[in-house]
């Protein structure tokens, strides 16, 4: 046992087990069992599922257990009924709490104590299953060359997947804690550790080497490929070049933002240099896309909802023709009872007390449909027309249709309850409560049918409905694009010189799926000018995927006002209220008032490591400041 905790232990650097329970039945298995190398190798089948472990290693965020929380940015708080989710102790400036030991109920997907890679949404965990994911992959890697019975498309198929996850655990990981080893061999178990922690940006050039021979090995479409058509038409969740060419993308935007700029040669800008790289692995990707050799595209606005949940499909996986990279879905009937009743009031519209709301703050971003951004909430703007007496009016398209507001019509059957039918949300409103209701008098309605209530049963098991949210969509891709050629190229204009569309291009082609105005003129004459607006429209079309939270770090926005405060929209209806069309109801009193306000300092832009990792060797320290 000591000898094989010791194995694990440099393997992964962390000083974590998958679980005794497990490493006493592996020791344990009877000599037959055990499958020698050459078998395990030898062969494309064979070895495939030696790899086909690494995709249980993704923890599925949004299922992860029985309500779900995965946005930390201002963007949502949390119903004062419980407060073990992990949003609730960053609130708090508690960074600690994405460790199992510090999280009770074992809510987080970060970190857990019991962790496998079986088919339980429980026991998946970044932390651990990532480290045990990187060693397999070099476990892969380095056995290679035992796969001798295989075509050269088989083994470049082993090969591509085998470096993506290397690179992408390793991308995960330093995106929240910083630079850390590159682990890209195998450890032997009597190696001693001194492996120092690299500087971000080095960790990036590795993951990026990683990545690119990962897109260069494989394919745009598994089904087309002979070893794919094996299992045609079950490939959608295979690492192919799309997610390679993404995470490659990804990977050099987030090393050329300000806080991983700043942390790797202390310039608080961005690095341009990464950013021409970003936005050529990002240009390479959708040139395929439009070009029509990959499979991917934005959906239609009216079939949106397609990229984050399906519904009477016999639990169909969410993410239709735009989703790029995802976990697999752990269970059929997740969502049903679980995710699906964590934003809507407690005892109106269903029987769950945790609940995720947007803040008033956050539902600012969303603009007019003209395309402008509305300054004050509070003032009338003639510019864009917005006018605080009629606050829902004229709005972004996305807005309606991520966002309940007072008057929105919830329950749409038959009800013992007719006078909640409409969501009552002003202030002193039946859906206000701050336990179990709305506390910022929003409801967030983006990842469920409006049907998803007692009454309607839209969550019930015969509706089959799939919650999935996918880590990598396309439209962040245009709009990751669009940042990385505009700060590499020093302009809203810039653009990669082998992809058609400028960086403003790119932000248009996506408001134009919503039907939303494009970029005003006066946001682009300069690259200040025009990089607010991009972070706006990023706010809003990814909103609440689980994006806001590292983006504000990397921007090094994170802990500075307004980005440290959560507020609430208060209001009382005026005379004259109709259920016909609540976009037009006319409001009193409109004001925001501030629910809390994070105290965050400079180390509050990392996570702190496990102090039992940091204390095993001199050149693996923790974080500033923890």
């Amino acid at each position: 046992m000591k000898k094989y905790n010791k194995l694990l232990l440099a393997a992964i650097i962390a000083a974590t087990l998958i679980g005794q329970v497990a490493c006493k039945k592996f020791l344990d298995r009877e000599p037959q069992s055990i499958v020698s190398a050459e078998d395990a190798f030898k062969n494309f089948t064979n070895f495939q599922g030696f790899t086909e472990e690494l995709y249980h290693c993704i923890p599925d965020f949004t299922n992860a257990y029985w309500t779900n929380c995965w946005n930390w940015g201002e963007d949502e708080i949390q119903s004062t009924s419980r407060d073990f989710h992990f949003v609730v102790k960053i609130d708090n400036g508690d960074f600690w709490g994405w460790q199992a030991q510090f999280d009770g109920w074992q809510a987080g997907w970060m970190d857990r104590n019991n962790t496998s890679t079986n088919d339980d949404r429980f026991t998946k965990s970044l932390w651990k299953l990532g480290w045990y994911g990187i060693r397999k992959a070099n476990m892969g890697l380095e056995n290679m060359d035992k796969l001798t019975d295989a075509t050269q498309e088989e083994k470049d198929l082993i090969k591509g997947q085998l470096l993506f996850f290397r690179g992408w655990f390793h991308f995960m990981f330093i995106q929240y804690f910083g630079g850390l080893p590159y682990i890209d061999r195998v450890l032997p178990g009597d190696e001693k550790l001194t492996l120092p922690r690299l500087t971000y940006s080095e960790c990036a050039d590795k993951a990026a080497a990683d990545f690119r021979e990962a897109a260069n090995l494989l394919p745009v479409n598994w089904d087309n490929t002979t070893a794919g058509k094996r299992t045609l038409g079950k490939n959608q969740l295979r690492i192919n070049k799309v997610m390679a060419l993404g995470y490659l993308g990804k990977n050099y935007l987030w090393a050329g933002s300000p806080l991983m700029n700043y942390v790797s040669t202390g310039n608080h800008g961005y690095h341009a240099e990464y950013c021409k790289k970003a936005a050529a692995a990002f240009g390479e990707l959708l040139t395929l896309c439009e070009a029509g050799d990959a499979p991917h595209k934005l959906v239609e606005f009216s079939k949106y909802y397609t990229n984050f949940y399906s519904t009477g499909q016999n639990w169909l996986l969410a993410g239709s023709t735009e989703a790029i990279f995802r976990s697999s879905y752990f269970g059929g009937n997740s969502s049903n009872y679980n995710t699906s009743r964590q934003y809507q009031p407690n005892g109106i519209l269903v029987d769950e007390a945790v609940k995720f709301l947007p803040t008033a703050n956050y539902v600012d971003y969303y603009g007019m449909a003209n395309g402008l951004p509305i300054k004050d909430i509070t003032k009338a703007d003639p510019e864009s027309g917005y006018d605080p007496s009629y606050p829902w009016m004229g709005r972004d398209p996305r807005f309606y249709n991520d966002i309940v507001y007072d008057g929105v019509k919830c329950i749409q059957g038959a009800t013992t309850d007719e006078p909640n039918r409409y969501a009552n949300l002003y202030t002193g409103g039946s859906y206000r409560d701050i336990s179990t209701g709305s506390r910022t008098g929003y409801l967030l309605y983006k990842f469920i049918p409006i049907t998803v209530n007692k009454y309607d049963n839209g969550s019930t098991y015969d509706k089959a409905l799939n919650i999935h949210v996918p880590y990598m969509r396309l439209a962040d891709v245009y709009l990751m694009y669009a940042e990385a050629a505009a700060q590499g190229y020093g302009s809203p204009s810039g653009k990669d010189a082998n992809y058609s569309k400028t960086a403003v291009d790119a932000v248009n082609f996506i408001r134009d799926r919503a039907g939303v105005g494009h970029v005003a003129a006066q946001f682009l004459g300069s690259l200040e000018a025009f990089m607010p607006e991009l972070r706006r429209e990023r706010a809003v079309e990814l909103s609440f995927e689980g994006h806001r939270f590292n983006d504000l770090r990397r921007w090094m926005l994170l802990i500075h006002s307004p980005y440290t405060l959560k507020k609430s929209v208060e209001f009382d209806r005026a005379p004259g209220f109709s259920t016909t069309d609540p976009k037009s109801n006319r409001v009193l009193n409109l004001r925001e008032v501030v629910i809390l306000e994070r105290r965050f300092s400079e180390k509050h832009y990392w996570l702190p490591l496990k102090n039992s990792d940091a204390s095993m060797y001199l050149e693996f320290p923790q974080n500033p400041g923890w």
